[in-house]
């Protein structure tokens, strides 16, 4: 019976070439290995620890699941690709030469019969004010335009030096053991669920695999990452678990 599979934060390019390959090995024996009962495909963001298109150029790296990807849309299978923090430059190169449909923000939608509702799990927090205005000035188009002007060696190397600074930043916070109540995704999660009627909220960002309830029929997933902890989530006849590729 077909699955549909749900993963992220694979942070691909960090914490150095040789890591990262790696782990893009690890994540492409993974895909080799799902394929046969993959119906769908949703990765969650921050596949790329950095990515940006230039009209002429974009990361050298990452050929081996750039390649695996392609192979599986063309076969049949479909992959969402949704735009984290760290790969929100993704404009059309992955879904003309790959075939993955980009996902800007949220996918809300019936998956065996169950609402869903899906996002990378970022700003979706009250408060945090000065990171959600530098996440829409990052996407904006004029910023857009103005690192478009920059050459891409430059350009890309810059852009790989601060996503590595946050990631290191970040991972400090990631490690944090918070109480389940003050977790954001969980907030966004409750205050959502009063008007709406979903079945699974599923995020990545966080780094911290989640399996919980909100309210008396909804669960909360957050799929963990890649880094460290190589956590994914399947659904199968209507029912979300959580794994971990061990091999």
């Amino acid at each position: 019976m077909s699955k549909i599979y749900f993963a992220s934060d694979f942070h691909l390019g960090t914490p150095s070439y040789e890591a990262s390959l790696v782990r893009e090995k690890k994540v492409v024996r993974w895909l080799n290995e799902i394929e046969s009962d993959c119906e769908t495909l949703f990765l969650l963001g921050d596949v790329f620890d950095f990515w940006y298109e230039y009209k002429t150029a974009v990361p050298k790296y990452y050929t081996r699941l750039l390649g695996k990807l392609a192979q599986m849309c063309d076969s049949g299978i479909k992959i969402y690709f949704f735009k984290g923090n760290h790969d929100m430059w993704t404009f059309d190169y992955l879904t003309k030469e790959i075939g993955l449909e980009i996902i800007d923000e949220e996918w809300q939608g019936t998956l065996q019969d169950k609402q869903f509702y899906l996002h990378h799990g970022d700003a979706l927090w009250k408060g945090e004010a000065g990171y959600k205005f530098i996440r829409k000035v990052f996407r904006s188009r004029w910023a857009i335009w103005l690192f478009h002007r920059l050459h891409p060696n430059f350009g890309i190397g810059l852009a790989n030096y601060l996503s590595r600074s946050s990631r290191k930043k970040n991972s400090v916070k990631d490690e944090l053991d918070i109480q389940l109540e003050k977790e954001y995704q969980y907030q966004f999660a409750l205050d959502h669920n009063v008007q709406n009627n979903i079945d699974f909220y599923i995020f990545g960002h966080r780094h911290k695999p989640m399996d919980v309830p909100i309210g008396e029929n909804a669960r909360l997933i957050n799929l963990g990452d890649w880094v460290s902890k190589y956590t994914y989530a399947t659904l199968e006849q209507g029912n979300v678990t959580l794994h971990t590729y061990d091999t």
